[in-house]
């Protein structure tokens, strides 16, 4: 499998970035939806957070580089469908980019609201650059909920919807996820 994407199929680099950030992503959530449940005097109190900023970070990061291999590669061309569906699968990959980027930004402003930096694994400090802002904890807390409670949505629709596609309609649009290439006689419907 080549490196970068064709006309067909996704390259192994896209293909590596969207399989390591969906299960990434997916347990952020259940981290975070545990998380809220644990009592001061529970020994996951401190680490459970550690762990999410942490690897909240470096999913950042990595969506930046996703975001970046994206912007350099041609996209596979879509598989016939109306245009109506693929606006709305245009759209909603967009929207579940701007989530991730909202739920960084949010759980960052969480993470620095009393002016300390995030420690990632204490490989590297992320400093804190906006602090201070009145009830910046509370309100960045609320929207992050929100915005992981409509991404996770957002996550069933698309996994339906790749599903649909290889069962349903049965075309190519998963085999392209996985770096496949077309399967002969495919059956557009």
């Amino acid at each position: 499998m080549q490196s970068r994407n064709s006309n067909t199929h996704y390259g192994w680099v896209a293909v590596a970035f969207h399989w390591l950030m969906a299960p990434v992503v997916i347990g952020m959530f259940a981290l975070g939806w545990w998380m809220v449940g644990l009592g001061y005097y529970d020994p996951w109190y401190r680490q459970g957070p550690d762990i999410h900023k942490s690897v909240g970070i470096l999913l950042l990061l990595l969506l930046i580089a996703r975001l970046l291999w994206r912007a350099v590669n041609v996209s596979p061309a879509p598989e016939p469908a109306p245009r109506w569906q693929q606006r709305a699968a245009n759209v909603a990959h967009g929207v579940l980019y701007v989530l991730l980027i909202a739920i960084c930004i949010t759980g960052y402003l969480i993470s620095t609201a009393d002016g300390r930096a995030i420690e990632v694994f204490n490989w590297f400090r992320v400093p804190a650059t906006i602090q201070g802002l009145e009830n910046q904890e509370d309100i960045a807390g609320t929207l992050h909920e929100w915005l992981a409670w409509t991404l996770m949505g957002l996550v069933v629709l698309h996994g339906l919807a790749a599903f649909k596609h290889h069962f349903v309609n049965r075309d190519n649009t998963l085999r392209k996820m996985l770096g496949l290439g077309p399967k002969s006689g495919s059956v557009h419907r």
